[in-house]
């Protein structure tokens, strides 16, 4: 079964999904931008192409739309019998207009990545009814979490898969951790607002003398950020680390003992199940997906909207800490891992394409 994969080359997300697919079918790739080095051993160039756009993915994407005839004029040369579309309001519009316009016989799996379905829809009118009419050209969507999911559905998605982005390789058990050490990794972009994970390891830092934040990634608001923490009172106990591979940033996930996600919109987050993962405690916004993960003050914190965590609330969890560390690790290894998820993927691609209708995949 030839499949192409649609959508950003370059994210290591997509590669993510690449890496997982290629040995389970025939596999081929669109990028809207260029290819990572990771497609390199996966596809060769006669399977790929990149169309070297710069795509917006909150919308207005006219260069990506005007590869079009690029993108089915190839496509109906490869023939594929699925074409899986990353980023719906994107990528999911290519290809339902390839398909349309080009009569290609192949079918749309859509998967959503977060924002094209929790904000873009919200938007304007427009984009809600593009949003709504990508779905429904899909014959089968994914969702990384059962919020997302009932928010397709009611945009009119016909069949949705619920599963984790989970992780590719389980880290071992969690050891010894630092107890005040914590840890954040979400983009510096106001999205994510690392504002509030200052002030929220600010409201901790004043009870812990000895708290130190590790601020890995980078974005528009990294240079304003570390000129407020070197004006604070906090100098010297928050460390701007920028980008991390794999490696580094699996050895703060495994020093650090508190994890911090608070995003203004989200699915299920990667970081998070990778911080769960290595046994941290997360402190997370209060957001759907993530009381899909944490319920609180039993396995992590889901903060309230204006809400900041201080000492004590902390030292309840702190004192059952390495149990819920590897309570964490053990739910990821039973629930979110990503090759059994794929599995269940590529069973239904396969069910869908011979004309199977079976049921319980959702």
């Amino acid at each position: 079964m030839k499949l192409v994969l649609l959508g950003d080359g370059e994210s290591p997300h997509l590669v993510k999904w690449a890496r997982a697919l290629e040995p389970r079918l025939e596999l081929y790739a669109i990028s809207s931008r260029g290819f990572a080095p990771g497609f390199d051993p996966l596809l060769p160039p006669e399977r790929r192409l990149a169309l070297n756009t710069k795509p917006n993915f909150a919308g207005g994407n006219t260069a990506l739309l005007r590869s079009l005839p690029r993108v089915g004029a190839w496509l109906e040369r490869v023939q594929p019998e699925w074409i899986h579309a990353h980023y719906l309001t994107s990528h999911g519009t290519l290809a339902w207009l390839a398909k349309r316009m080009w009569r290609l016989p192949a079918r749309i799996a859509g998967s959503a990545w977060g924002s094209d379905i929790l904000v873009t829809p919200e938007r304007s009118r427009a984009l809600r009814l593009l949003t709504r009419r990508v779905l429904r050209a899909c014959t089968l969507c994914t969702s990384d979490s059962l919020h997302m999911a009932e928010k397709m559905r009611a945009l009119g998605a016909r069949e949705v898969m619920s599963f984790p982005f989970g992780l590719e390789v389980l880290p071992p058990p969690p050891g010894p951790k630092s107890p005040h050490l914590f840890f954040a990794n979400r983009g510096l972009e106001p999205i994510y607002a690392p504002d509030r994970v200052l002030a929220a390891f600010a409201a901790v830092a004043r009870d812990w003398p000895d708290a130190e934040l590790v601020l890995a990634n980078d974005g528009s608001l990294r240079a304003a950020l570390e000129q407020q923490v070197q004006a604070s009172e906090l100098r010297g106990r928050i460390r701007f680390v920028g980008r991390l591979d794999a490696e580094t940033q699996a050895r703060w996930y495994a020093q650090a003992r508190w994890y911090i996600s608070l995003p203004q919109s989200d699915s299920v987050s990667v970081s998070v199940l990778e911080a769960m993962a290595h046994g941290c405690v997360p402190i997370l916004s209060d957001l759907p997906a993530n009381r899909e993960l944490v319920v609180s003050g039993e396995n992590g914190l889901v903060l309230d909207d204006g809400l900041l965590p201080d000492a004590p609330m902390l030292d309840k969890l702190a004192r059952r800490a390495d149990r819920i560390g590897l309570a964490n690790h053990g739910w990821v290894s039973r629930q979110a891992m990503f090759d059994p998820a794929v599995d269940r993927f590529v069973a239904r691609l396969h069910a869908l394409e011979a004309g199977h209708d079976m049921r319980g995949w959702r």
